[in-house]
C-alpha cells in the first residue's frame, strides 16, 4: 500500500484490547508512542485518540498522563460493575461513532485493534466513506477477517520495539 504524506490520517487506540493482548502474549505493555509514530508513517497527524477504561485504583492515572504527553486525546470510561460481580468496559461503540464522525475529515482511519467487532465499521469507512482502514494488532489475537479486509496491516508482533 502507498502511503504518502499529504494523507490525513486519524489513529483510533483501543487501549484495553492493546493492553490485554501484549500482557497475555508477551508479559509486557504496549510502547504507545512507538504503534503512533508507526500508525503515522509520516503523513499528517489530524487526530490520535486513545480510549482507556479507568478502574477505582489511581495508579492508572500516570499512564493515562504520559499518553496525552505522547499526542494523544485520552478518553476515560469508567469499570462498569453489576450486581452479579460480572465487570464490563469497552469502547466500541464509541470508537465506530468517532469514527464515522472524523471520516470526512480523514483520507486514513488506523484503528488500533485485533478485535473482529470492528470488521462492519472497517467496510463502512472503506465502501461508504471512502477512506482507507489500516490495522495495528498483534498478529496472535488479530481478527483474520479484519486483517484480511484492512488496506493495511502493521503486526505489532514483528518488532520488540512495539513492547516494554
Amino acid at each position: 500500500m502507498i502511503k504518502h504524506k499529504e494523507q490525513r490520517v486519524g489513529v483510533l487506540v483501543d487501549v484495553s484490547n492493546m493492553y490485554h493482548s501484549a500482557k497475555n502474549l508477551f508479559g509486557k505493555r504496549v510502547n504507545f508512542q512507538e504503534v503512533l509514530k508507526e500508525a503515522v508513517a509520516g503523513r499528517k497527524l489530524i487526530r490520535a485518540i486513545a480510549y482507556a477504561i479507568k478502574t477505582e485504583s489511581e495508579d492508572e492515572m500516570p499512564f493515562f498522563e504520559a499518553l496525552s504527553q505522547q499526542g494523544f486525546e485520552v478518553r476515560m470510561k469508567e469499570l462498569q460493575i453489576f450486581a452479579g460481580g460480572q465487570k464490563k468496559a469497552d469502547w466500541d461503540v464509541g470508537i465506530a461513532v468517532d469514527a464515522i464522525k472524523l471520516a470526512e475529515k480523514l483520507d486514513v482511519i488506523v484503528l488500533v485493534t485485533g478485535d473482529g467487532d470492528y470488521l462492519p465499521l472497517l467496510n463502512y469507512l472503506q465502501n461508504t466513506k471512502g477512506c482507507l482502514v489500516e490495522i495495528v494488532a498483534f498478529r496472535q489475537t488479530a481478527s483474520s477477517k479484519l486483517v484480511e479486509e484492512a488496506d493495511d496491516f502493521i503486526n505489532l508482533s514483528d518488532n520488540k520495539k512495539y513492547l516494554r
